[in-house]
């Protein structure tokens, strides 16, 4: 089996660009929100438009960033897919800069996981003071996401393994058409159970920890 997981609001408790439009931009963010909710825009404009409203310094992110929890299980479901050689990567449409500087925070590199981990994001830079997005080169999507969670998965899937997602959000969602099994919650879990897709209701990390386990016990059994 092979992860690939959603960050914000999966690996995090909440969703970091959510928390950064909340402190730092106008309240416009919303209204471009809601155009996005409603299928007029997709994520790539979305996040432009509303990164394009906040003003704050490297400074002040690191500063929210260091605030945010995560899953309390995330860590050792992370170990444990280590210690069992199942690959684990990370899709996100948010931004590396803040997805490293939380890992970074609470895996300390134990065992080298950070520098391990591959991780597909956007990206934050500053100029003159101001945030400016960038995109992955050749992410272009048909749907307008930021990242296109779905190519990812296509492009780093390992032959003869089963592709299993990890997500929460509507972003997530063209990620786990693209997969064999999915493990959703919130709007995630609706969108799956709505539109037939293969999935698992899940709460915790602890859950999908103790699905591994189980999965390859059965496998060395079979062997």
């Amino acid at each position: 089996m092979q992860f690939f997981i959603d960050f914000d609001g999966t690996i995090s408790k909440n969703d970091a660009v959510d928390l950064i439009l909340e402190r730092f931009a106008s309240g416009e963010w919303k209204k471009v929100e809601q155009e996005w909710v409603a299928g007029k825009i997709g994520s790539r404009e979305c996040l432009t438009r509303q990164m394009a409203l906040v003003s704050a310094s490297q400074k002040e992110l690191t500063h929210l960033i260091s605030q945010i929890e995560v899953d309390p299980h995330f860590v050792s479901f992370l170990k444990t897919a280590k210690d069992l050689n199942i690959p684990v990567t990370i899709v996100s449409d948010g931004f590396r800069f803040v997805i490293e500087g939380i890992l970074n925070r609470i895996l300390n590199n134990s065992e080298g996981l950070v520098n391990s981990l591959p991780i597909f994001s956007n990206e934050l830079e500053w100029h003159g003071g101001r945030i400016q997005v960038l995109f992955p080169k050749g992410s272009v999507c048909e749907h307008g996401c930021a990242n296109c969670k779905a190519r990812v998965i296509d492009a780093q899937r390992k032959p003869k393994q089963r592709i299993i997602f990890i997500g929460d959000g509507l972003s997530d969602r063209f990620a786990a058409m693209a997969s064999d099994l999915t493990f959703a919650k919130h709007k995630l879990l609706k969108f799956c159970e709505e539109n037939s897709i293969t999935h698992k209701r899940y709460s915790s990390f602890k859950e999908i920890e103790n699905y591994i386990i189980f999965e390859h016990s059965l496998s060395s059994q079979g062997a």
